[in-house]
């Protein structure tokens, strides 16, 4: 039996949560995976181009592997939060694909890597900057499952559907009438905590 192996490990929890946001796109229109479903405009198809930029910028940029594709929202003068958003020309397969590209990037990083090799994260305060790929993989672990986290949101407020991943709601069983019971007890629960 072989040993423990952290770094497969860390790279398996990165890998289920970019998968899991990317679930959260199945079975819906174009309308559906845009619409700002909250006042901060939080949309699906935004989350994964988000998450795309993040993953470039600290497994690409932090260790001096830069991509080899341009991302216009990046740029200097592009518009606060374009990263948050799929303008109308580009699309679905566009963000998607882009986002496995850069997994496939970060992977090569990943894999090239010792855990303890060190990286530069220009962003970061003069004396944080200084990281390791081990720190660098908690970080992205950290970032990706909150970002599945608000697609898990948006999703259910889009159609109801709801779960951790595909095969595996981890969810408590009940149909929609025990889940409306179950929502109604809980308000009624706030309200006499609240005074109400």
């Amino acid at each position: 039996m072989a040993g423990p192996d952290p770094k497969a490990d860390l790279h398996r929890y990165l890998q289920a949560a970019r998968e899991a946001l990317l679930w959260k796109l199945d079975g819906l229109v174009e309308y559906d995976i845009r619409r700002p479903m909250v006042p901060t405009g939080t949309n699906l198809l935004g989350l994964v181009k988000h998450m795309a930029g993040v993953e470039l910028g600290y497994f690409g940029l932090t260790f001096g592997r830069p991509f080899d594709e341009p991302l216009r929202w990046l740029d200097h003068d592009a518009e606060p939060n374009a990263d948050m958003w799929a303008t109308a020309g580009e699309s679905r397969e566009e963000i998607v694909g882009l986002y496995h590209r850069v997994w496939t990037h970060s992977d090569a990083t990943i894999g090239s890597l010792d855990l303890d090799a060190v990286g530069h994260v220009p962003w970061w305060p003069e004396n944080r900057r200084e990281v390791t790929l081990h720190r660098i993989l908690v970080h992205m672990i950290a970032e990706t499952n909150r970002h599945s986290g608000h697609a898990d949101i948006v999703r259910e407020l889009i159609d109801g559907a709801v779960g951790l991943r595909d095969g595996n709601p981890n969810m408590a069983p009940g149909d929609q009438a025990w889940w409306e019971s179950y929502r109604n007890q809980l308000e009624q629960v706030a309200r006499k905590a609240g005074g109400h």
